[in-house]
């Protein structure tokens, strides 16, 4: 009637809004991180086998000296120190990707790259995140992160003749990109580059490369994703936030100082828009190749269960909802990851037993 009248629609308006945001809230409170993977197969210990090692030479990283570590995780680095490469800080990287460290790990016959995850103390790290808007960059039919793009070339420019001169020498040895956080998007798209220039490694055989991208922001389009699952795994902790971050991250670090707002602008999209319609946008960022996740908690249950590894190259959305969760942030830890990852492992291979 006020509206017909001419008056102000107000308290329509709020109406709406409360709605929305109820229905919103509902929907969020509901779900639960085990409706992501529900219909997907279980991982072979075969097949994750690589995933804990990885985490524990990505830990390596954070150490200045790794012959006097301070920080060693129960199993240690598992990494000798004499078979370390190299090891770049930010300054001898200088703020253009985060520190990596190069190591030749004999005894798995692999030639591994390890990137840090993002340091909240760095505007370097928040530089990379932010230099990005949604279908900034092209890359191979498809839609990649431009700041995390850039740090990858970065780091195969700086390092492209020492890998070459390894690949050369160990040829029945894999080539292995890792990182977490940040610099699993680093390595992802480091990962796609190489498989797109591999004459810059001696023309190494495709098959021998690959790529565990752990906890990863979302950094490829959905066909790029799909494209290069054969060659890039990404590895998620049950409620993790990072891969589910469909806001462009500029816009959430810019939103901080009015979160209320943010929270408005999600609920009403989310409520409006068609979830068909948001994945049907190409320029949509993904977390990329095939996914592993590491369920370890139940809806309403207390405590944590064995954790179980699931695993599939989705389609048709990839963790496209933020989970409510207490969880939420300590599931992105690498610390966390690699502690279940090693529980996943040990009880996958005992149920073969």
């Amino acid at each position: 009637m006020s509206i017909l009248c001419g008056l102000p629609c107000i308290p329509l308006l709020e109406c709406v809004y409360c709605l929305a945001c109820a229905r919103w809230a509902l929907k969020r409170c509901l779900y639960t991180a085990g409706h992501d993977s529900e219909t997907w197969g279980v991982a072979t210990p075969e097949e994750f086998e690589p995933v804990p090692r990885l985490c524990r030479y990505i830990l390596a990283v954070y150490e200045d000296d790794l012959r006097n570590p301070l920080w060693e995780p129960p199993k240690g680095y598992g990494i000798d120190p004499d078979c370390l490469v190299l090891k770049k800080n930010y300054e001898e990287t200088h703020g253009l990707a985060p520190p990596y460290l190069l190591y030749l790990d004999h005894d798995h016959a692999d030639i591994v790259l390890a990137i840090r995850g993002l340091n909240l103390a760095k505007e370097s790290d928040y530089a990379l995140l932010l230099d990005n808007k949604l279908g900034k960059r092209k890359y191979d039919g498809g839609y990649v992160h431009n700041g995390l793009l850039k740090a990858a070339a970065c780091v195969l420019n700086a390092e492209c003749d020492i890998l070459k001169e390894l690949v050369e020498k160990y040829p029945n040895y894999t080539l292995t990109f890792t990182g977490h956080s940040l610099g699993a998007g680093v390595s992802a798209l480091l990962t796609m580059v190489v498989a797109q220039n591999r004459d810059r490694l001696a023309n190494i055989d495709r098959r021998r490369i690959r790529c565990y991208a752990i906890a990863p922001a979302r950094c490829m389009s959905l066909n790029l994703a799909v494209r290069y699952a054969d060659v890039i795994n990404s590895v998620v902790l049950q409620d993790d936030f990072l891969p589910r971050t469909a806001t462009p991250l500029e816009d959430i670090f810019k939103s901080l100082f009015c979160l209320p707002c943010l929270l408005c602008l999600r609920c009403m999209g989310d409520t409006c828009i068609p979830e068909d319609k948001m994945l049907k946008d190409p320029r949509r960022l993904y977390a990329p190749g095939r996914l592993y996740h590491i369920v370890e908690r139940k809806p309403f249950r207390c405590g944590r269960f064995p954790p179980v590894v699931k695993t599939a190259v989705p389609v048709d959305g990839r963790f496209e909802r933020i989970v409510l969760s207490c969880n939420a942030t300590s599931d992105h830890a690498i610390i966390w990851i690699e502690r279940e990852a090693e529980r996943a492992l040990e009880v996958s291979s005992s149920f073969l037993c």
